[in-house]
């Protein structure tokens, strides 16, 4: 069976870029987020998907709804392993004072091998990714599903199907509220299209 997946990125938050806002609650859309999370679902209405998964942080339920709501479905299903990146006691700390710290310094110049505070190490995180989406192909998922999650999280996802390791993900962006193409069939699978930004 082959499957399109739509990797979208959540929408912006207020202070998206100037903390790391990881799993802590709260970190909802703000005005700019709810307007790129309204040109998504537009634009989405081009395609043709019948699911729609999400993690659980509030920024990509409220995006994921967004594109339900243009799309004319009903259920956001909600699956633990898009989830954000589990930080540990780097969340909510902002970039500046991260960056003095050593183990945040490795983190991002051995995504390969490094590990988070609360121990996820990137590897971890592909594995989840992909594990949804070979769960999906092997349900025998029809046409197109929609995934929203986090950036590195797609990034993820987009070095495994092009054989890349995993520390070369700063090797490209993946924007918010961004739509990046994968399709998956019993040959393998392929990068279609990256970082669509909806102007």
């Amino acid at each position: 069976m082959t499957v399109t997946f739509l990797l979208v990125r959540h929408a912006a938050h207020d202070d998206v870029g100037r903390y790391l806002a990881g799993r802590r609650p709260g970190v909802r859309l703000g005005v700019e987020g709810r307007a790129q999370a309204a040109r998504l679902g537009a634009r989405m209405r081009r395609e043709r998907f019948g699911r729609i998964l999400a993690s659980p942080r509030e920024r990509t339920q409220e995006t994921a709804r967004a594109v339900a709501e243009a799309a004319g479905i009903d259920t956001v299903e909600t699956a633990a392993a898009l989830d954000e990146i589990d930080f540990g006691r780097w969340s909510g700390h902002d970039f500046e004072t991260l960056d003095e710290d050593p183990d945040w310094r490795r983190w991002n110049e051995d995504r390969g091998h490094a590990a988070t505070p609360a121990g996820e190490t990137m590897e971890h995180v592909r594995f989840r990714i992909v594990s949804v989406m070979e769960r999906l192909q092997a349900e025998g998922a029809a046409g197109a599903v929609v995934l929203v999650s986090h950036a590195d999280v797609i990034k993820a996802a987009v070095c495994d199907v092009l054989g890349l390791p995993l520390d070369r993900i700063d090797r490209f962006d993946i924007a918010p509220a961004s739509i990046t193409t994968v399709v998956a069939g019993a040959w393998g699978a392929k990068l279609i299209g990256l970082n669509e930004v909806v102007a």
